[in-house]
This record gives structure tokens, C-alpha cells and sequence, in this order.
């Protein structure tokens, strides 16, 4: 899956966690809610909660739901979750140049938060 795929699925993942915060939703539930794989659905869950931003649980109770609040969550936090190697460069001067612009790019993306996205996304409906 290409990086903005990834960012994109992942982004709707959590808006559909941060309607209800506390509760527990399996990947299945959620994949038919946003009427994707649950299998693309179970490695955004992968992503996300390497990236802190969800808990999970095994078995019949199992799931995820939001480890943070909704504006405590960036999209930048989201796009570091799930960016994985972002414009690798070989040259060490430039890659040192791309880590900055990466860093810049994460911080102003963590300006809007996940509940400004859903707050977006209610208004859209």
C-alpha cells in the first residue's frame, strides 16, 4: 500500500475510534463501516498503535480504541505512524537537509487534530 493510502486509511480508522473513544471496535466492524478490507484495516491498526496512538486487545472483547484524546492526536502524529521511510536520500548532506524538512512538515501538520478531522467530517455528512 503507497504511503498516502496508508495515511488516508489509517486517518478514517481513527476518525471512526475517536466517535467513541473508550470502546473497543474490531477490525471487522470497522472495515464494514468504512466499507474496506479488514485486513488493510488490522495493519492500519499494526501502524497506529507501533505509532502509540491506539491500544489494542486480543481475543473476544478484543479490538482498538484511542490511547489519546482526539485533539491530542496530530495529523502529523498520523503521518508519522504511518509514513514509514519518507524521501530516503543516500547522500548524507541531503539526508540530513530531508530528516529537517520531514520534522517542519510533522509539526505543522500536528497543528490540526484528529478532532478537527472528525468535527470536518461531520459537517461534510
Amino acid at each position: 500500500m503507497a504511503q498516502n493510502e496508508r495515511f488516508q486509511l489509517s486517518l478514517r480508522v481513527l476518525a471512526v475510534l475517536a466517535e467513541e473513544p473508550g470502546t473497543m471496535k474490531t477490525s471487522a466492524e470497522i472495515a464494514g463501516r468504512l466499507k474496506e478490507s479488514a485486513v488493510m484495516v488490522r495493519r492500519a491498526f499494526l501502524l497506529l498503535h507501533k505509532g502509540g496512538l491506539i491500544e489494542q486487545r486480543k481475543g473476544p472483547n478484543g479490538g482498538a480504541k484511542l490511547k489519546l484524546a482526539p485533539k491530542q492526536i496530530g495529523l502529523g502524529d498520523i503521518f508519522a505512524a504511518t509514513a514509514g521511510d519518507w524521501l530516503a536520500v543516500e547522500e548524507k548532506a541531503v539526508a540530513g537537509l530531508i530528516k529537517k524538512v520531514r520534522q517542519d512538515a510533522v509539526e505543522a501538520m500536528n497543528e490540526h487534530s484528529l478532532a478537527g478531522v472528525v468535527k470536518r467530517l461531520k459537517k461534510g455528512k
